[in-house]
């Protein structure tokens, strides 16, 4: 593979290929695809035919990229209600390969692959390297964890297309993963940036200095992370850190990825077509305003999604990259419509509250939310970890890191809430995606 790829500056890339098509290009080649998925849902999805007869239209009514309004929306409970296969727009001789979600909270959510749709997958996950600057001769760490869920496999298969060396490790085993990242000289890892920061603060304590291996990259996803997390990860290990946006319903990882300028996520909408829409009316809004991302597979067999509603928050933006890619680029997805709670009236996100914490010098990067009700009201906790150097110094020092941190919260979310300062490590540390809010509430 490597023959097709020069090094322009930062990142590999294509000679040409779908990232850098001219737009009217693009737009004919996306309007040819989403025409083809509208039928093939509408001849093979029950649900999807029933909703569109619903609205009375046929896939015939479809004609240009702006009749997209006049499709109906997906969202995660038909998946559900659909549960195992109902969603399914090929045979099960043609199936593949399965995958769901954990299941935690009633049935999980099943996905499926042909041939091609993994050809597809492993096709976006090679685009994804290449935009971190990865390519054949490179070792990459994967740290995701296989089986059911899709970042382990989608990971897997990117990166031996690309041609590099995968170690193939999952997640956990934090002793062993800096073990191997080190005697088998990685110069990538994949997994979640929880995690990563879970193997920076003990490969010190095992001798180990991140900074002085080859890891020069690592892909991050799974999870929400802020700019000020980045700031917090690449000094530590001397490395960029690159996010990686996907999600199982749409393919899994490799949905969009950052490109070496770090300034957005390049949506590879050749085969993922994105829209933004206002949550609250579900109508389109305009490239750069803010809303929920909505996501239509343009090529997948098995199980094409039509119009997803991600709840994923963020905005396109339509101005061009130095890279040189002509796709567009989501801003990082930093929070979710779903993930908002409310306290005394006002919307708090998880990200808010990082924001603010890492904005403060003394702090770890490792934090909980902890919701309460005492029966009339919800209130909010916020526990976050010190440095050891900090928790070892003065009460008056630990006083006023309480107050800097209570004032940026504050300055953020426009409301105080309780703050409480905990000692190094006694937060407990995720092997996979954070949880980083504890509801206590009473249902």
């Amino acid at each position: 593979m490597s023959e097709f790829w020069h090094d322009a500056g930062c990142a590999f890339h294509p000679v040409s290929g779908p990232d850098y098509l001219p737009v009217t290009q693009l737009r004919q080649l996306q309007l040819h695809r989403f025409q083809a998925v509208v039928k093939r849902s509408y001849d093979n999805v029950p649900l999807f035919r029933q909703r569109m007869e619903e609205r009375g239209i046929t896939p015939a009514d479809f004609r240009t990229l702006e009749d997209t309004r006049l499709l109906p929306f997906t969202v995660k409970i038909d998946l559900r209600d659909t549960y195992p296969f109902g969603l399914f727009a090929s045979p099960m001789s043609e199936i593949v390969r399965l995958h769901a979600s954990s299941g935690t909270t009633g049935k999980p959510i099943v996905v499926a692959y042909t041939q091609e749709d993994l050809r597809v997958w492993a096709s976006v996950m090679v685009r994804c390297f290449a935009a971190c600057g990865l390519d054949r001769g490179d070792i990459i760490q994967n740290a995701y964890g296989y089986g059911l869920f899709t970042g382990g496999l989608g990971a897997h298969y990117g990166a031996e297309a690309l041609g590099a060396t995968v170690i193939p490790i999952s997640g956990g085993n934090t002793d062993r993963q800096i073990m191997l990242m080190k005697d088998f000289g990685a110069t990538a890892i994949c997994c979640t940036p929880s995690y990563f920061l879970r193997i920076v603060e003990r490969a010190p304590e095992l001798g180990v200095d991140l900074r002085k291996l080859p890891l020069k990259a690592g892909v991050f996803g799974a999870e929400p992370w802020t700019e000020e997390m980045r700031k917090r990860i690449e000094p530590e290990a001397n490395i960029k850190a690159y996010d990686i946006y996907g999600l199982s319903e749409i393919i899994g990882p490799g949905v969009a990825n950052e490109c070496c300028e770090q300034h957005g996520l390049h949506i590879f909408e050749d085969h993922f077509y994105p829209e933004i829409i206002d949550p609250k009316t579900l109508e389109p809004v305009p490239d750069g305003t803010e809303g929920e991302l909505v996501l239509t597979t343009l090529s997948k067999q098995a199980m094409p999604m039509i119009r997803y509603r991600t709840r994923d928050i963020t905005a396109l933006f339509t101005e061009a990259c130095p890279c040189g890619r002509t796709v567009r680029r989501m801003r990082r997805i930093s929070r979710r419509s779903d993930d908002m709670f409310i306290i005394r009236g006002v919307n708090v996100y998880p990200s808010q509250i990082e924001e603010a914490l890492l904005a403060v010098e003394g702090t770890a990067p490792h934090y909980q939310i902890v919701l309460t009700n005492d029966g009339t009201m919800d209130d909010v906790e916020v526990h976050v970890e010190v440095t050891p150097e900090v928790f070892g110094d003065t009460i008056s020092v630990m006083e006023n890191l309480q107050k800097k941190l209570s004032a940026s919260i504050e300055r953020i979310i426009n409301i105080r809430v309780k703050l409480r300062l905990v000692e190094p490590n006694s937060i407990q540390r995720s092997e996979g995606k954070a949880k980083r809010v504890l509801d206590m509430r009473k249902k």
